[in-house]
């Protein structure tokens, strides 16, 4: 079996676990429209690969074969039952609150192939279910049944999370209108936007489970890198994906504007990214104007700089592995952290 197809096997049956833990711990109740609205994206897919990494690194902590214990009533490191499941909802259920203020923010009309929750109800109650969802995520993680000393911890990981996340998403928002972005700071707002989601993922349960500190900050750093090399494969496939596998249009941060590791390596290697695509009429802007600009991103190296960078990350993710015993779970955090850079997808 490939690593990709033991990443993908592990996420699948894994997932199958958090999907049935979502049903449990968010049902649809009163007021119906509300929790059916929060469910939503959750509902509509997902690969729940951050869930995954909180369960892997678990199973790597304690050295316990997947499935051996319920994660209900996982051992931690001194024997004791923790519900790193319910750490695993809340950390899923985050990150489908920012998906529903991101594409209200970004007035997208869909997400994970079906419309957007402010399309499919309305913005007041998108709004409302991701608030939902975010005060849920922090009464999940109260559910763990870990020591106090832990859940306070691990709460206060959680919501340091989230605040960076708002900080990234403002320098997204900010840089739409700069022209002077500099790569640094690129990076600095993937690493709030996205990566700390998956560096909280990679912490929690090491928090939850007693380990040193040592090991949590190296599981910290481990998630940062994996976070940020997937992000940047997100900039590389926007370009080199077709739309169809995508599930939107292929060059679409270059005809919004956006700033990425590809765009403003190029531009600081002379190419006139904003001239690349006609951007006065996007709904007009066709396949062949994004082979051309794409052709000119990868005759100034923009693309290839921008897959090594990933792969340097993630190169880095996995040294900082070494803090975990050598056991199966820990190979696939490995597996993992490659699978993100060479997905297609």
């Amino acid at each position: 079996m490939s690593a990709e197809e033991r990443v993908r096997a592990a996420v699948r049956d894994r997932r199958e676990e958090v999907n049935a833990a979502i049903d449990e711990q968010l049902p649809v109740q009163r007021p119906e429209q509300l929790y059916e609205a929060s469910r939503y994206l959750l509902d509509a897919g997902g690969k729940r690969l951050r869930p995954t990494v909180l369960l892997l690194v678990a199973e790597a902590l304690t050295d316990v074969e997947p499935f051996e214990h319920p994660y209900r009533a996982f051992p931690d490191l001194g024997d004791e039952p923790v519900d790193v499941m319910s750490a695993a909802v809340s950390i899923e259920v985050i990150q489908s609150f920012t998906l529903i203020h991101d594409d209200i923010m970004d007035d997208d009309d869909l997400r994970r192939g079906v419309p957007s929750v402010h399309r499919e109800y309305d913005v007041e109650t998108a709004i409302l279910a991701g608030d939902t969802l975010y005060s849920k995520a922090f009464e999940f993680m109260l559910e763990t049944d870990a020591p106090p000393e832990r859940q306070v911890r691990a709460l206060d990981e959680l919501a340091t999370t989230c605040t960076e996340i708002c900080e990234g998403q403002a320098f997204d928002v900010g840089f739409e209108s700069r022209g002077d972005v500099t790569t640094d700071e690129y990076l600095e707002m993937v690493e709030l936007k996205t990566a700390v989601l998956y560096a909280a993922a990679a912490a929690i349960p090491a928090v939850l489970l007693g380990a040193d500190d040592e090991v949590v900050e190296a599981l910290h750093g481990y998630g940062l890198d994996i976070g940020c090399a997937f992000q940047i494969q997100d900039d590389v496939l926007d370009l080199t994906t077709p739309s169809e596998k995508l599930g939107k249009q292929r060059g679409s941060d270059l005809v919004e504007g956006k700033r990425t590791v590809i765009s403003l390596h190029a531009r600081d290697n002379g190419v006139d990214v904003d001239g690349l695509v006609d951007v006065d009429d996007p709904e007009e802007v066709t396949e062949e104007a994004i082979d051309a600009a794409v052709a000119e991103l990868r005759e100034s190296g923009s693309i290839d700089y921008a897959r090594e960078m990933a792969q340097d990350l993630v190169a880095s993710g996995k040294r900082r592995l070494e803090h975990l015993p050598e056991n199966e779970a820990r190979s696939l955090l490995c597996d993992v952290a490659d699978f993100l850079i060479e997905r297609e997808y």
